[in-house]
């Protein structure tokens, strides 16, 4: 269906197979298989298709499914694993489990572990003193929280998952033996920590995890009295949806969130942000481009609400590391919406004002500039960015790049003959069986 719609839709516009090409930079050839129903449409193909005939998502939404599969991790500790580490079970009971000693080094860049945990002890000589310990241990715990999401724009996430799993443990212990007028802040910090929990477990390339991971996170938030992180929830998994290519349910779960009662500013632009990234996935401009000037007005009524507390507030919900997230998901979108040409211009642009020490940023965004370039036909340019990125990819260890990374390689194979091509595809290729 998809290639007869496809060919009435380019006769009808005036168009030969060759002024196709220029448009979509997929050989004529292959364009012609397309039509006759030789070759399946790639996503990328799909959207260019769409996007150059003007059909607002009506010709897309006739392709051939192409959801990818995301592979489950999470395997049993092996005999190198030499070092054990306290963790959490999906019953939610305590245990150990086994670690390499890579990971257990990581350890030692946050220090302040120990004294975080003193506070759960219990030994205090009396209330007063309880109070005094726990408060100082959440002091601890929040400033253990900005490290840790600073060493997770560094550091591969299976190396942080461990650590983050470990603290969100000590605060659960911790808030069983806080004073009562404490335990609600314990329970709503540990929340944080099982989040970004979550957020790892995903960039690990386990969806099961992370969605547990996160159904805790609105577990402790709730007995801490905080409703935020229940609405939260449902944009971090209205991102594991897009990731799978799931638009139309990206879309649904963001919307619910966004008529959940008092839904914060800040869930609320954030939702807004990922509904726009549904809208993109199934062709939908116009609900795409409205979706993001509401989560743009959204986020900036929160900095003017919250100024005070968001500066470096390691508690915040979604990225402390995009000065514009708005301007990267359009950007984001873009590429999605086949308007790849337009796309390429704006991730320059938003990929320049990133900052050097947010390294997984750059690279998730990185790598969609480099696919906006090639699918535009810039292929020297896209060789170049992706060059640069390579050197941080494989350090990354993320999952969710991985799919951009694997999209470039296959965009770039069209192009085999091309010298850049030639001497990039094998760091390519390296990068993917090491990511």
């Amino acid at each position: 269906m998809f290639g007869a719609e496809l060919r009435r839709r380019r006769q009808d516009a005036g168009m030969t197979l060759e002024d196709l090409n220029r448009r979509v930079h997929f050989s004529k050839s292959h364009l012609s298989k397309v039509e006759t129903g030789a070759k399946k449409p790639s996503q990328d193909l799909v959207r260019a298709c769409d996007t150059a005939l003007g059909a607002d998502g009506e010709l897309a939404a006739l392709a051939p499914g192409t959801t990818e599969t995301r592979a489950a991790q999470a395997e049993p500790p092996t005999a190198d694993q030499e070092v054990w580490l306290m963790s959490m079970t999906p019953d939610g009971e305590t245990g150990f489990a086994g670690m390499d000693r890579r990971t257990a080094l990581s350890l030692s860049a946050l220090t302040v572990l120990g004294a975080g945990l003193g506070g759960a002890t219990g030994t205090s000589g009396s209330s007063q003193r309880g109070h005094t310990d726990a408060e100082l241990a959440l002091d601890s715990f929040r400033a253990q929280l900005g490290e840790l999401r600073t060493m997770g724009q560094h550091m591969a996430p299976s190396m942080v998952f461990p650590i983050a799993i470990v603290q969100t443990n000590a605060l659960r212990q911790l808030a069983r033996t806080a004073p009562p007028a404490q335990r609600p802040a314990v329970l709503r910090l540990a929340a944080r920590f099982a989040e970004y929990t979550g957020w790892m477990a995903q960039e690990s390339g386990s969806d099961r995890w992370a969605q547990w991971w996160t159904d805790t996170a609105v577990s402790l938030a709730g007995a801490g009295g905080d409703a935020e992180m229940g609405e939260y929830a449902l944009v971090r998994r209205a991102l594991l949806t897009m990731y799978a290519h799931d638009g139309p349910q990206t879309v649904a779960l963001a919307q619910r969130a966004q008529r959940a009662p008092e839904t914060s500013l800040r869930v609320l632009g954030l939702a807004a942000q990922q509904e726009a990234q549904g809208h993109a996935l199934v062709g939908d401009l116009r609900s795409c481009e409205r979706s993001l000037e509401r989560s743009r007005e959204h986020l900036a009524a929160d900095e003017v609400e919250n100024k005070s507390g968001r500066d470096g507030d390691p508690e915040v919900l979604g990225s402390r590391h995009v000065g514009d997230p708005v301007g990267v998901t359009r950007g984001w979108c873009l590429v999605d919406l086949g308007r790849v040409e337009e796309a390429a211009e704006l991730l320059d642009q938003e990929c320049a004002s990133l900052s050097q020490n947010a390294i997984r940023a750059r690279t998730r965004f990185g790598v969609r500039r480099a696919l906006a370039h090639a699918l535009s036909g810039e292929v020297e340019q896209s060789c170049t960015i992706a060059i640069e990125l390579l050197t941080a990819a494989p350090r990354m260890d993320s999952a969710t790049v991985r799919l951009d990374l694997r999209r470039l390689h296959q965009t770039l194979a069209r192009y085999h003959g091309h010298r850049s091509v030639r001497e990039l595809s094998p760091r390519l290729l390296t990068a993917l069986s090491t990511v």
